[in-house]
C-alpha cells in the first residue's frame, strides 16, 4: 500500500522538501533551457531533482501541479515518463482572482499600483483570445496584440512572450494542435508568469486562461 494517495506540489512545499547537501541532480534536456530556463539558469534542475526525491520518498499514486507553471509541469511530466515513475502527474487549471490575475504566492509582494497594473498579464492573454476568435492564426500578430496591452501599462516590463508547441515548447509560426502562450513580466521587484492554453479540435480553436 502506498504511503499517500496523492500529493499537491507547490513551490513553497518543494523548497522545504530538501535541505541537505547532495551531489546528484536530474536534468530534462531540451525543455529546461528555454523560456524560464533562460531567465533562471539551473532553476529546473533544482525542481526536477527535488520533485523526484519527493516522489521517491512518498510514492503517491498522483501528484498535482498547477498549469500556471506550465513549463515546469511539462518538464515534470517528461521526467516521470522518461524515468518510468508510477506516479501519475496531474496538471490542474490556473486559479485566478476576480480581475483575472493568476493566484501566486508572489502577488503579496505587489504594492497597490503594481497589483492594479498586474492585470495587464491577463488582459494581454484575453487580447490574444479575441484575435483567435476573429480568425487570426499567425503567431506574430497574436504576440503583437499581447505586447500592445503590456506596453500600454506603465510599470510592467515584459521579460518574454512566446507561443510554443505544448509538447516541445518550441516556438510556432502559427497556432495548431495544442499550443501555449507563455509570458513573464516584472512589476517593480516582483516577477510574475502567466499563460494560456490553445487547443484545436477539428479546425475549431479554444483558448483557456
Amino acid at each position: 500500500m502506498k504511503i499517500s494517495e496523492s500529493i499537491i506540489c507547490s513551490r513553497p512545499l518543494l523548497q522545504k522538501c530538501i535541505r541537505e547537501v547532495f551531489r546528484t541532480t536530474v536534468t530534462v534536456e531540451g525543455l529546461s533551457e528555454k523560456l524560464e530556463g533562460r531567465s533562471r539558469p539551473g532553476h529546473f534542475q533544482g525542481v526536477t531533482t527535488v520533485v523526484l526525491k519527493l516522489l521517491g520518498i512518498v510514492q503517491p499514486n498522483r501528484a498535482y501541479f498547477g498549469r500556471k507553471d506550465a513549463q515546469q509541469a511539462r518538464i515534470i511530466r517528461q521526467m516521470a515518463a522518461d524515468l518510468n515513475l508510477t506516479t501519475q502527474i496531474v496538471v490542474r487549471p490556473i486559479l485566478r482572482e476576480p480581475d483575472g490575475l493568476a493566484l501566486s504566492s508572489r502577488n503579496v509582494y505587489l504594492n497597490a499600483d503594481e497589483r492594479r497594473a498586474a492585470t495587464a498579464l491577463y488582459r494581454s492573454l484575453e487580447a490574444v483570445r479575441q484575435k483567435i476568435v476573429a480568425g487570426e492564426r499567425s503567431a506574430d500578430p497574436l504576440l503583437a496584440a499581447l505586447r500592445r496591452v503590456i506596453d500600454s501599462e506603465p510599470g510592467v516590463v515584459l521579460d518574454y512572450a512566446e507561443i510554443v508547441d505544448a509538447e516541445t515548447l518550441e516556438p510556432v509560426v502559427s497556432v495548431r494542435g495544442e499550443c501555449l502562450i507563455l509570458l513573464a513580466a516584472k512589476l517593480g521587484e516582483t516577477r510574475l508568469i502567466d499563460n494560456a492554453l490553445i487547443e484545436e479540435n477539428n479546425g475549431a480553436f479554444r483558448l483557456t486562461l
